[in-house]
């Protein structure tokens, strides 16, 4: 894990490509499988969303940045290598549908955002009708959600409406202001200062929920924390990135804490994941060893439980240690 520096952002499955020109040879599509690979990515998408929501709103009295949010992810056919093959395994008619409608968010407890349930307006405007780009193309599902956000803001409120002519009305939740994505490939947990961004191959999905939890806690933390703004500033030297990782690691069991999970979770979440990962003698020194960040994040437990005992919260905001000062 470690701060992400420079990423493109591709939602694509990478199973559905298909070259621009080829016309695609329909006896040999297998529409219930390529359903069944996008079903298999939004279930690790749900987890990852689920997570995080839980991240974001149980920290929300002590974040830098708070938004409105229901908790809503909307996917865009463009972002599929067969923007054709998707439509017709998902049977939809239109490119904008459902992705995932994170556990205990507005979207979720209204009911109404089941996956893949087809969306014709945002709001007054139809998505469909936004220019798109070529296939693979993100850009245009990243202004879908833009334009969510600024409803809310703007309004207090967004209506969603659906292609079987149902309508949803959601009212807005305070969350700190974080993205979370999974990429179609890969294995890294990155953060960069707006998202976290997880590839479906990172190993902490096989861990137990409070594991993961701590895994994507780490990489909250590097945003809640300003990490990439000061390394702007400061440079990426290996000495400044050891600070902001070691930070990250500290906040862990605080965000899992007031989140409603074990703080001690993330040094479980350590001891399962750097044995494996860490890389021993040749690991990247941009990190300490897992053991001793394990320590680290252990260092933190008895403030942490105290502070919940006394308050019922983990107030970082006010008695976590920094390394480094975001403003300097």
């Amino acid at each position: 894990m470690r701060l992400l520096l420079a990423l493109p952002l591709s939602l694509s499955l990478g199973l559905l490509a298909t070259p621009a020109s080829a016309e695609i040879n329909w006896d040999r599509i297998n529409l219930a499988e390529e359903r069944a690979a996008i079903e298999a990515f939004q279930r690790f998408d749900q987890r990852l969303q689920d997570t995080g929501w839980k991240l974001v709103r149980g920290n929300v009295d002590f974040c830098p940045r708070v938004i409105p949010s229901v908790g809503l992810q909307l996917q865009d056919l463009a972002s599929y290598g067969s923007p054709e093959v998707a439509r017709r395994a998902l049977g939809l008619t239109g490119d904008f549908a459902v992705q995932t409608a994170a556990a205990g968010s507005p979207s979720a407890q209204s009911g109404q955002f089941s996956a893949n349930r087809e969306v014709t307006r945002i709001g007054g405007d139809n998505p469909n009708g936004w220019e798109a780009g070529e296939k693979l193309d993100w850009q245009r599902l990243t202004r879908a959600h833009d334009f969510i956000d600024a409803s809310l803001a703007d309004e207090g409120a967004v209506t969603v409406a659906f292609a079987d002519g149902a309508s949803a009305h959601l009212t807005p939740v305070p969350a700190c202001a974080t993205r979370f994505e999974l990429l179609g490939e890969g294995k890294r947990a990155v953060a960069d200062g707006e998202r976290v961004v997880i590839g479906i191959r990172f190993p902490g999905f096989a861990y137990p929920e409070d594991l993961f939890a701590g895994a994507v806690a780490h990489e909250l933390a590097h945003n809640l924390l300003r990490h990439s703004q000061w390394l702007d500033r400061h440079g990426r030297r290996m000495g400044n990135v050891r600070r902001i990782e070691r930070e990250a690691d500290r906040l862990m069991p605080w965000l899992l804490a007031n989140a409603g999970y074990d703080p001690s979770a993330a040094v479980r979440f350590m001891e399962e994941w750097g044995p494996r990962h860490d890389g021993g003698l040749l690991r990247d020194r941009s990190h300490d060893g897992w053991d001793e960040r394990a320590e680290f994040i252990a260092g933190e437990l008895a403030q942490i439980e105290a502070l919940l005992e006394e308050t019922g919260k983990a107030d970082w905001a006010t008695h976590f240690r920094r390394e480094i000062d975001p403003d300097s």
